[in-house]
């Protein structure tokens, strides 16, 4: 049974055993207008969450079902700041923040021109980090709160010219994990989600680094290694059971620190990653992403 607690002159249901009622919890979440964002906003808003969804493309008339939609740019302060106003304005304080918005620039290391290395980071980490800033101190006003962020099996492993992405997502495994330590005496929680290779309409985002040229030593390994990448999210898991799962997590009175979803195989490179010599485990997949699946 939720118990009463009296706060000013106002009153504030606190959770029993399920958590705060879905009715009375304020989502924001970025990047809510295409691929995972997209899919697990409508599962919220399904869920019975106030989502309040936030991408660049909703400045032109674009909308997610369900959702009540604002533009947003992550890479803007100013739009950032006029998202949280506005969406103070008109729904109150979050009790949740889902940071989706992100981007993948596929390219070699070396050739990685400085630009994409920057929009990625701002787009995957640094725009998170921000985000975070303008939702905390309002949470921690009210004594709870909910911080989810968008990481990827990425954010845990490296794959061949997937370079920039690996490193903005395993920033943000590190920002997280210190992120729960600073928060969790404020009674903020903070979970991170690490998708595995999901169909999620990212064909359109899967921009091809500047860098390669045809004349690059990596040339031949990126076309076959990319091509691995491509098959394996055309072929993927269900995005909206993504969603779904996400918003059955939030209804549970704690959260998991991590919340991965992935396939089996998926989850084996993980655990072969921490479990092998780093030679042998970089023998078998880099052999895996040198196999032509077409």
């Amino acid at each position: 049974m939720p118990l009463l607690f009296f706060r000013g002159a106002g009153i504030r249901i606190i959770a029993g055993k399920e958590g705060l009622p879905v009715t009375r919890q304020v989502v924001w979440i970025t990047g809510a207008s295409s691929g995972l964002g997209l899919h697990t906003a409508r599962a919220l808003a399904r869920a019975g969450f106030t989502v309040v969804a936030g991408a660049r493309s909703f400045g032109s008339g674009k909308t997610a079902e369900g959702c009540h939609c604002l533009p947003l740019d992550v890479t803007d302060a100013a739009s950032m700041d006029a998202f949280a106003r506005d969406a103070l304005a008109a729904f109150g304080p979050p009790d949740i923040l889902v940071n989706c918005a992100g981007m993948l620039i596929l390219g070699a290391c070396e050739s990685y021109p400085t630009d994409e290395l920057r929009q990625v980071m701002e787009t995957n980490f640094f725009g998170q980090a921000a985000m975070i800033s303008r939702a905390l101190p309002l949470m921690r006003a009210r004594g709870h709160g909910r911080i989810v962020n968008f990481s990827s099996i990425n954010g845990l492993l490296g794959i061949p010219f997937e370079g920039a992405y690996t490193a903005s997502k395993h920033a943000v495994e590190g920002h997280s994990e210190c992120l729960a330590l600073e928060a969790g005496p404020f009674g903020i929680e903070v979970m991170l989600v690490e998708p595995g290779d999901h169909r999620s309409g990212s064909k359109a985002y899967r921009r091809h680094s500047s860098g390669i040229t045809a004349d690059s030593p990596y040339k031949a390994a990126f076309d076959t290694g990319t091509g691995v990448i491509a098959h394996d999210e055309e072929n993927g898991s269900d995005p909206d059971r993504l969603g779904e799962k996400i918003a059955r997590t939030l209804k549970k009175r704690r959260l998991p620190r991590r919340l991965r979803i992935a396939k089996a195989d998926q989850h084996l490179a993980v655990i072969l990653h921490d479990a092998l010599p780093p030679r042998l485990f970089d023998r078998i997949i880099g052999s895996y992403y040198r196999k032509n699946k077409h």
